[in-house]
């Protein structure tokens, strides 16, 4: 009845709409590209690139949305999916009334529309994991989690097309900025430092986890500050920062009722020809060899569920220190956005390293679901 209820808002007419766009091809572009011709933010050159944008956003909306609709084991019933769900027909039915972009007063007026829209979606992880979690909670708790694997593979496409949208939104709004920061195209800082920006996640990450436990362990961080290379530095600190913050949560929990000092977290930062590859290392425990195929599964999390603790509003307001499951599988698909990737190591008994490959090259093509 929920399915049945949640579309009759919509008319017949506006759903055929979606559905014919949502199978319209989509068009990729590259973290050079994107650096390249945002590097000459012209009116001519933000006509243009709201133009695209007046075409492209509506077709990867329209995709999610009816994916959303037609999910398996009962996940498009859930209440937190079904609010999803319509953030993007609303977006869908904002973006399509939305009349051609033929001056510049045009591309300003629909700026603020697609900036209106990112804030729209700004919950839709937290809301997504609570309708998986009100899934997890429903299913027969015998069941192997890895196996549903239906549920994975869209939560991936469903997260790296978020990714996508909020790169192409986000990059567009910071065009518009008189005021660039130094060495910035928008998003992307063409000299970034990945040792400053590890060390302002691996701050952050500290503070959570001491607001959860009343302490924090150390964090190193090897590798040269002064080398710098084009990147987003809001992808790379949440990456580092996910990374970073199950570190200390493992280090915390192994020696919280320790004489023993817990030993820091070390982050290392090296270049490489190819690749930047930044490792963390911690000593709290490790997974069993067993676990790490469940790591980058989002029904699965080591850590106490905070869905028992927390009402629908409290999960899109709340950063806890982890539960949801999604901050690894998230974390990898951020990093194979621009051609990197994720990879998890352990040694049971000890501790776990985390290598995150990103892609110094820049010229590979956005993964488009």
């Amino acid at each position: 009845m929920a399915v049945k209820k949640a579309w009759e808002g919509f008319s017949k007419g506006f759903m055929e709409e979606v559905q014919r766009w949502g199978s319209m091809k989509q068009t990729g572009v590259s973290l050079r590209y994107m650096m390249e011709f945002g590097s000459r933010p012209t009116p001519r050159n933000l006509l243009i690139s709201s133009q695209f944008l007046h075409k492209e956003l509506p077709i990867r909306i329209a995709r999610r949305a009816i994916e959303l609709d037609s999910l398996p084991y009962g996940l498009s019933h859930k209440p937190a999916v079904l609010k999803v769900r319509d953030w993007y027909l609303d977006s869908f039915r904002d973006l399509r009334s939305f009349p051609d972009i033929e001056d510049n007063n045009n591309e300003l007026e629909f700026t603020q529309m697609i900036k209106l829209i990112k804030v729209r979606h700004n919950n839709v992880v937290p809301m997504m994991a609570l309708g998986v979690q009100q899934l997890k909670k429903d299913l027969n708790p015998k069941i192997d989690y890895h196996y549903l694997d239906e549920i994975h593979q869209f939560l991936d496409r469903f997260y790296m097309s978020r990714i996508g949208i909020r790169m192409l939104i986000g990059q567009h709004v910071a065009l518009h900025d008189p005021s660039p920061l130094p060495n910035c195209v928008g998003y992307i800082h063409t000299k970034m430092s990945p040792v400053e920006v590890a060390r302002n996640a691996s701050e952050d990450a500290r503070y959570i986890c001491l607001k959860e436990y009343g302490y924090a362990p150390d964090v190193n961080i090897y590798g040269d500050p002064n080398f710098t290379f084009p990147y987003v530095p809001t992808h790379l600190h949440l990456m580092v920062f996910e990374l970073v913050k199950n570190s200390l949560r493992a280090v915390q929990e192994r020696f919280m009722d320790s004489d023993k000092v817990a030993p820091p977290v070390r982050i290392i930062v090296a270049d490489g020809v190819e690749d930047v590859t930044i490792k963390v290392s911690d000593e709290g425990g490790g997974i069993p060899r067993s676990g790490l195929p469940r790591l980058f599964t989002y029904l699965y999390s080591t850590a106490k569920n905070p869905l028992n603790e927390q009402s629908e509003t409290d999960v899109e307001t709340a950063t806890t220190m982890a539960g949801y499951g999604y901050g690894l599988p998230i974390s990898r698909l951020y990093a194979r956005y621009f051609g990197g990737d994720l990879q998890i190591i352990s040694m049971e008994g000890y501790g776990t390293d985390a290598y995150l490959h990103l892609s110094r090259l820049g010229d590979s093509q956005e993964p488009l679901p």
